[in-house]
């Protein structure tokens, strides 16, 4: 399944939206989000592909260096919450400066190998287009049962979505999304790492 990023806001808000506020689910929790000094800003929610009275948020440290650093899981800064469905909150709390909300269209099913030649904002289930093919990436995720649910490509942005004068917030690379998939639940959607060309 492939999603798009759409700068048309008279739609709905789709299947998510990149940019903008978080869901107002967030708006009295400072304490979910922040950690003691570090910051995060929103980064986009998509309704989960496999339930979809539910949501996935992602959330970024303001800090470059610190998600830099901490790229891989378990050590990944990158939050990943799953949440009952929510409207886009009137209050900026977590808003990224660097983004221009776009929302994300809904999904449309894709040969998995043919997605790996086409551009896209997220690809659901089937492999990961990885940058980097290292085995080191998936080490702790294979030990403790996790498996690829998603990727965010920033290849398939929209070339409005990054505000002037801000850089891509994953150096032009993709995030992957990973979680505990089993015969009839998936549960614990993590960050598994992220790679830059």
């Amino acid at each position: 399944m492939l999603y798009y990023a759409e700068s048309d806001l008279s739609k709905d808000q789709g299947a998510g939206w990149i940019g903008g506020n978080a869901p107002d689910f967030f708006d009295d929790q400072d304490d979910l989000i922040h950690e003691g000094d570090q910051k995060y800003v929103f980064y986009l929610t998509l309704v989960h592909p496999f339930k979809l009275e539910s949501m996935i948020s992602i959330f970024i440290p303001e800090d470059y260096e610190e998600y830099l650093e901490n790229n891989i899981y378990p050590n990944c800064s990158i939050k990943v919450i799953e949440h009952p469905i929510s409207t886009e909150s009137t209050k900026e709390m977590f808003t990224n400066p660097g983004l221009i909300k776009h929302t994300i269209s809904d999904g449309t099913l894709s040969d998995d190998e043919k997605s790996m030649d086409q551009s896209f904002l997220i690809k659901v289930g089937g492999n990961p287009r990885l940058i980097q093919h290292e085995d080191y990436y998936f080490t702790k995720l294979r030990e403790e049962s996790f498996s690829f649910l998603f990727q965010v490509d920033e290849d398939g942005y929209p070339e409005t979505l990054v505000q002037h004068d801000y850089d891509y917030p994953f150096g032009f690379g993709s995030l992957y999304i990973f979680a505990i998939i089993g015969a009839t639940e998936i549960q614990h959607p993590v960050a598994g790492f992220w790679q830059f060309s």
